[in-house]
């Protein structure tokens, strides 16, 4: 059937492509657009949309699961994308999606503690430890590259959020109801982008803001963002949780730091240096090894 046979694939392909080049266009539109009202503006746009396609087609659900819709907006969307941006402004886009690739090891943290969950055996450790030096040895990295581009705050702000988008991950798999993936999606984005425009009025950035100001490539950005990034990558990816592991369905972490460097050395001219490009290779081995030592461990479902 098309359903089991294309439809994950499908998905598969939209989490890896389209969000591989989400990075460049954060950077592109943040020249003319403050970080948390593109990610606001974006968020609170596809989740509206959203919205409106569930209630059409009589897919809505209760006020428990839009609360637990809201929670998870707030893990991922401010705590991840919000914070994301934030940090772009000074961050390549390329440094920052290896940066982002870390979410499967939180996720296979989180695993271990939670009750009922998956304890990583030492082969995991061992792979978990190898990624963190890949890190370790991107941020430090020395030279005009991007590797020496990045500071102690925004490395703390990257790993922090992707930690929040992997506790919003295993949230989401546990609490958004089957066949309602696209009401869960609006509910959680519209509770994030309303989150980030209050703090983006909080910050000051409205007052700065001049919509005449936005670029063509800006505002074309932002549509990317929107209607790619926003509608039909992250209702594949909730569509993924529900049907894959956690893990399984953040493989994409260590994909779209290849498209995000290749695009940022194509588009923005961004360098990257030995040392980056060792510890980008260790963070996709240990994250490669990780997935591959559950699926030999626990056959997945």
């Amino acid at each position: 059937m098309w359903t089991s046979n294309l439809a994950v694939p499908a998905a598969f392909a939209a989490t890896y492509l389209v969000w591989g080049g989400t990075y460049l266009a954060v950077t592109v539109a943040l020249d003319s657009i403050p970080p948390f009202l593109l990610m606001g503006s974006r968020s609170i746009a596809g989740g509206g949309l959203l919205l409106v396609a569930a209630w059409s087609a009589n897919r809505t659900f209760d006020g428990r699961t839009a609360a637990r819709a809201a929670a998870c907006g707030l893990l991922l969307f401010v705590g991840c994308h919000g914070t994301l941006a934030y940090a772009q402004q000074r961050v390549p886009s390329g440094l920052a999606a290896v940066l982002l690739a870390t979410i499967p090891f939180w996720l296979a943290l989180i695993g271990a503690v939670l009750p009922g969950g998956h304890r990583p055996e030492w082969r995991q450790f061992v792979m978990l430890g190898l990624g963190l030096t890949g890190v370790a040895l991107i941020v430090m990295g020395e030279g005009k590259g991007a590797a020496g581009a990045i500071g102690t705050m925004d490395l703390g702000l990257l790993l922090a959020s992707a930690l929040s988008w992997a506790v919003g991950s295993v949230l989401t798999e546990r609490w958004s109801p089957p066949d309602r993936e696209i009401a869960f999606s609006g509910h959680a984005l519209l509770s994030g982008g309303l989150m980030l425009v209050a703090m983006s009025i909080g910050f000051g950035e409205l007052g700065r803001f001049d919509i005449s100001h936005v670029s063509g490539i800006g505002a074309g950005a932002w549509l990317y963002l929107t209607l790619a990034g926003t509608i039909l990558a992250f209702v594949s990816y909730i569509w993924l949780l529900k049907r894959v592991p956690a893990p399984l369905a953040a493989t994409y972490t260590f994909v779209n730091p290849v498209i995000a460097l290749l695009l940022g050395w194509m588009v923005l001219g961004e360098t990257f240096g030995v040392a980056m490009m060792i510890g980008a290779l260790l963070v996709v081995v240990s994250i490669g090894g990780l997935l591959y030592s559950r699926a030999a461990a626990k056959p997945a479902r």
